[in-house]
């Protein structure tokens, strides 16, 4: 695979949704969970969403139950969760896991094209967040403590803005 774009993903009504659909735009793709400490952060990245969006940034959220089991629930519990807690309008996808034999394919990818510290490919924790460019190549890896609004600059720029 050469770009993010070459990746077909099923969004969290089970839908097979392919990602050139968003192709040339900028895309923040986060691990989510309903049950985290940094659970709050969908407060965040719908404000990003919604601010960025009409300039081309586009949020994506896949819920993960790999960390602590802080995402118990099927798709339609955490679909219901984001939108009556958060109000989450930006598109989210069916659970996955981002680590392990059984990791993703499009995880497996965003890892050996955007390393942790220390050249890591392991996601560490829920609310990992990467950063792909209008060509769909990843140009920034976040931690989880790294907040949608210390993000939004980077992809602020990224926009030409």
């Amino acid at each position: 695979m050469s770009s993010v774009y070459d990746f077909t993903v099923r969004d969290i009504d089970g839908n097979p949704r392919s990602l050139t659909e968003w192709s040339g735009k900028t895309l923040l793709i986060v691990n989510v969970a309903s049950k985290c400490g940094f659970t709050p952060q969908y407060q965040g990245l719908e404000t990003l969403w919604q601010d960025q969006r009409d300039r081309g940034l586009v949020v994506l959220g896949f819920p993960c139950d790999q960390f602590g089991h802080q995402e118990p629930g099927n798709e339609a519990e955490i679909k219901t969760f984001c939108s009556t807690q958060y109000d989450v309008t930006f598109p989210m996808f069916a659970k996955v896991e981002v680590n392990g034999e059984r990791a993703d394919p499009l995880y497996r990818w965003l890892k050996s094209e955007g390393k942790g510290i220390l050249g890591s490919e392991s996601i560490k924790w829920n609310f990992t967040k990467f950063l792909v460019d209008a060509d769909g190549q990843v140009v920034k890896r976040y931690a989880s403590t790294d907040t949608p609004e210390k993000i939004g600059k980077d992809t602020l720029a990224r926009l030409g803005g």
